[in-house]
Formats: structure tokens, C-alpha cells, sequence
């Protein structure tokens, strides 16, 4: 039990089969939380569960399959959390992915866009009223550093050529405006939001060919060093999950234990309103907090 949780705690980690995920929800596993893991893929989700049933001896592991692009299967998947878990203490928004090109989400929404920020929107808004039950509880988001900006004239990119670094750029910055924007919304309520930056790290992020590729590529440039693993990195996400002294820590963006800049325009208070309300268009005004 967690020192601080009145009840059994109860975590949700998105992209919870492989890497930086499935490092966090093992980590939380050997804490004997209850871990529900998110997945695209159930085959290799069972194999998760098994590998870390293996590795830490906690039974109480759940399955939750949704493809993030998918706003109608992140949808049937939050109402099958609400209907599994009584309480839920903790949600890590770690899933992301990178395209080397353009490509539309069921609804017609560029894919990293979907996934790296509309979907962590969406599930977040939807298991809200949970997580406020169950406070105190935490929502971490875990964002990158890309020093970009968002172009609110054409998100769904449709009039510039599509770049995929950009492209993930700014769909990671979104974790940003998102955090900031929900901190202020969720002041009193017994629920924080941090967004964290991981770090560099051997992922399959995006595939050989994605964003993780790109980044590996230029680390061996600027002298082959040493690509921390998974499991370390996981221990920025783990901070913000489990420290006492961040309780009541709310809005702030994290590196390696201590709060880090963040790109200006996520500062810019205006511009969160502004990505939060065009969010709500994106995803049908359906299940977003009030505020």
C-alpha cells in the first residue's frame, strides 16, 4: 500500500507493453498497486502481464485494449476502466508515437496529434470524476523537449508539408498546454497534474524509421553515448507518481527531479485556453472537465 493512500492504490499506464511504459507499470507492480495497463495490441499486452507478473509476483494486473488514434475506442475503454476500478489513484499519459508521414486518425485527425495529445485529453477528461473520488490522486503526462510551437491555424496539418519531427513536436507540446491548462482547472479538487520530460532513452518509439530513430541516429553523431534504458528513465515518472514532498505539486514541468523551462508558448496562459477549446471541438465536447 502506498504510504500515503488510504486504499489499495490503483494506477492506469497507457502504453504499457513495451519500453518506457511497461518499465513504469513494473515498477508499480512491485509497490503492489493495482496496474491497469493500456494497450494497442492484446497479444503483446498479455505477454506484459505475464513478464511482469513474473517479475514482481503481483497478481492484480488489467488489460485494457484501445487503439489511441481512435477516440471511439479510447471511449469503450474508459467506460471499461470505470466499470473495473472502484478507485483510481494514479494515471501516466505515457503513450506516443511518431509518423514519418502524414496520415489521418479515424475521426481525421493527423495521427500524432491524435494520439500524442487528443487522446491523453480525451481519457483524462473522461476518467476525471474517478480520479476526483479518489483523491488525493496524480495525473503525470510524459512530454519531451522540443523547443517548438504550435500553429493553431492549421494543426491537422493541411496546408504545410508534413514533417514528422514537427509534426511530433508539436503534438508533444500539447502535453504542455494540457497540463498547465488542467492544473489551473483542477485547483482544490485533490488531483495534481505534472508533465515530465524522460529523458533520451532505447525506445521503439515510431519504429527505426520514427522519432526515436532520429535521435539515436544523433547521439551516435555527436559520439556514441551511452542511451539510458527504459527502466531509468522511468524513475523521472516514478518521482512524480510516488514522491510525498509533491502532493500537492501541481502544473509543473519536470526533468530528472526538479522542475525544468518549458517552450514559451506553453507559458502563454491564452494559448492553453485556446488549445483546451479547440480540444473540445477535436474530441465532441464529450466527457472534458468544466472550468
Amino acid at each position: 500500500m502506498h504510504p500515503y493512500q488510504a486504499t489499495k492504490r490503483t494506477a492506469l499506464v497507457t502504453g504499457a507493453n513495451s519500453g518506457l511504459g511497461k518499465a513504469i507499470a513494473t515498477a508499480l507492480a512491485a509497490e503492489n498497486t493495482r496496474v491497469g495497463l493500456v494497450v494497442r495490441d492484446r497479444e503483446r499486452g498479455e505477454k506484459a502481464i505475464e513478464d511482469i507478473r513474473a517479475a514482481t509476483g503481483n497478481d492484480d494486473l488489467h488489460l485494457f485494449v484501445a487503439d489511441l488514434a481512435d477516440q471511439s475506442a479510447i471511449r469503450a475503454m474508459a467506460q471499461a476502466v470505470q466499470q473495473r476500478f472502484e478507485h483510481l489513484h494514479l494515471l501516466v499519459n505515457n503513450a506516443g508515437s511518431a509518423f514519418p508521414e502524414r496520415r489521418l486518425s479515424p475521426q481525421g485527425i493527423e495521427c500524432a496529434m491524435a494520439v500524442n495529445h487528443l487522446a491523453p485529453f480525451l481519457l483524462t477528461n473522461l476518467l476525471l470524476d474517478l480520479l476526483k473520488a479518489s483523491a488525493p490522486a496524480r495525473i503525470v503526462n510524459v512530454g519531451t523537449r522540443i523547443d517548438t510551437s504550435l500553429d493553431f491555424d492549421d494543426l491537422n496539418w493541411e496546408r504545410r508539408p508534413y514533417r514528422m519531427m514537427r509534426g511530433y513536436g508539436q503534438s508533444k507540446l500539447g502535453n504542455l498546454h494540457f497540463t498547465f491548462e488542467l492544473a489551473r482547472r483542477l485547483q482544490g479538487s485533490g488531483v495534481t497534474v505534472n508533465c515530465v520530460f524522460p529523458g533520451v532513452f532505447k525506445s521503439n518509439l515510431g519504429g527505426t524509421d520514427g522519432a526515436q530513430g532520429f535521435f539515436l541516429k544523433l547521439f551516435a553523431r555527436l559520439g556514441g553515448w551511452a542511451i539510458p534504458s527504459a527502466q531509468r528513465a522511468a524513475r523521472r515518472v516514478l518521482y512524480l507518481a510516488n514522491a510525498p514532498e509533491l502532493a500537492e505539486v501541481s502544473g509543473q514541468y519536470f526533468g530528472d527531479r526538479r522542475t525544468i523551462p518549458a517552450p514559451a508558448q506553453a507559458l502563454d496562459a491564452d494559448a492553453n485556453r485556446r488549445l483546451w477549446q479547440i480540444s473540445e471541438t477535436l474530441t465532441a465536447e464529450q466527457g472534458t472537465a468544466g472550468g
